[in-house]
C-alpha cells in the first residue's frame, strides 16, 4: 500500500485527511509497528464513510501485538449524533439491578444500592416515524471485561454501572438508527481498557500535514479572445481551430482549457501556416470565442 494516498472528506468538525503514514504515525492506540495495511486501510474508509474526526478522538484503531486490530468510536459519539439525528425523538436507559429480595427492578441512570446487585443494562430509543420505542437489554457478565490475568479491567471495576448502561444505549442507538451509527461500536463493548485511551486531540507536525492542492488557474477571456482572433488571421475556421486545439492539447472545447494550454495553443498558431491544412473529421462548433 502506498504511503502517498490521501483520503480527505467533510466533518462537523471541518475537513479531514488521513493517509496511512499518518494514521501509522499519530492514530494507533498500542504497537503501530504491528498495525497491518488492511488495518489502517479499514480505520481510514470507516472514518471517511461515516465522516469521523479521529485527531479529535471521535474515533480509534487499536493494535497490541499480533491480535487483530480494534476499531471504536469516541465515548460522545453516539450521544452526539442521536442529538443531531432527525429520526431520533430521544432515549432512555439505565441499569437491571436484583434487590435483596430477589425481584428485578430496571432502573433509569446508574444507580445501585450497597445491598443490591447490578446485573445488567436496558435501554429504549424513540424514532419520530416509529409507533413503539426499540428497546434493548444487556447482561453484565456477557460484558465485563478483563485483563489476561482475569482481573476487571479499570472501569469495569471501578463504575460497572455506567458502563452497562453505556453498552445497552449504544447497541438500543445501533439498531433503531443504523443510518447513523452502522459499523460503529463503543469501547464499551469491545474487549479493550477505555481508561487508557487516549483523549486529548491529536496533533500533526507540519512535515506530515496533508497541504491542499493548488488551484488550477483557468483560461481568460482575453486568452479566448486572442486564440480565435489569432485563428482567423491564419485563415482558420472553426471545425479547423477546434480540430487545431484536438491535435494540440487533446482538447476540442475551451470550456475546460488551462491558463497553461492557453498559452500553449497561442503559441502553437504563432507558428501555424495554412498550408498545413488539418482534415475535418468532425462536424460541429464546440469552440467558444
Amino acid at each position: 500500500m502506498t504511503n502517498t494516498l490521501i483520503v480527505k472528506y467533510e466533518t462537523d468538525n471541518g475537513v479531514v485527511q488521513l493517509s496511512p503514514e499518518i494514521v501509522r504515525r499519530y492514530l494507533v492506540s498500542g504497537d503501530s509497528s504491528k498495525v497491518t495495511d488492511q488495518e489502517i486501510m479499514m480505520f481510514i474508509k470507516l472514518c471517511e464513510y461515516q465522516k469521523l474526526n479521529p485527531f479529535l478522538r471521535e474515533a480509534y484503531l487499536i493494535k497490541f501485538g499480533n491480535e487483530p486490530a480494534t476499531l471504536v468510536t469516541g465515548k460522545e459519539t453516539f450521544t452526539k449524533r442521536a442529538a443531531k439525528s432527525k429520526l431520533c425523538n430521544g432515549y432512555e436507559a439505565g441499569v437491571v439491578v436484583q434487590k435483596k429480595d430477589g425481584s428485578i427492578e430496571y432502573r433509569k441512570g446508574t444507580l445501585v444500592a450497597p445491598n443490591e446487585t447490578l446485573i445488567g443494562g436496558w435501554a429504549k430509543v424513540y424514532r419520530k416515524d416509529w409507533n413503539t420505542p426499540l428497546e434493548t437489554s444487556v447482561s453484565l457478565s456477557e460484558y465485563e471485561r478483563r485483563t489476561k490475568d482475569g482481573k476487571l479491567m479499570s472501569n469495569w471495576a471501578k463504575m460497572p454501572a455506567t458502563m452497562i448502561r453505556k453498552v445497552a444505549l449504544v447497541q438500543a442507538l445501533r439498531e433503531a438508527l443504523p443510518e447513523e451509527f452502522q459499523g460503529l461500536y463503543s469501547p464499551e463493548e469491545m474487549p479493550v481498557d477505555d481508561s487508557k485511551l487516549p483523549q486529548k486531540p491529536v496533533e500533526i507536525n507540519a512535515e506530515y500535514e496533508v497541504k491542499d492542492e493548488p488551484e488550477v488557474k483557468m483560461i481568460t477571456t482575453e486568452q479566448k479572445k486572442k486564440i480565435w482572433e489569432l485563428a482567423q488571421s491564419k485563415g482558420m475556421n472553426a471545425d479547423e481551430l477546434k480540430l487545431f486545439l484536438l491535435s494540440t492539447i487533446g482538447k476540442e472545447s475551451s470550456k475546460e482549457m488551462t491558463f497553461v494550454e492557453a498559452e500553449t495553443v497561442l503559441k502553437e498558431l504563432e507558428q501555424y501556416h495554412k498550408e498545413e491544412e488539418i482534415e475535418l473529421k468532425d462536424e460541429g462548433i464546440l469552440f467558444e470565442g
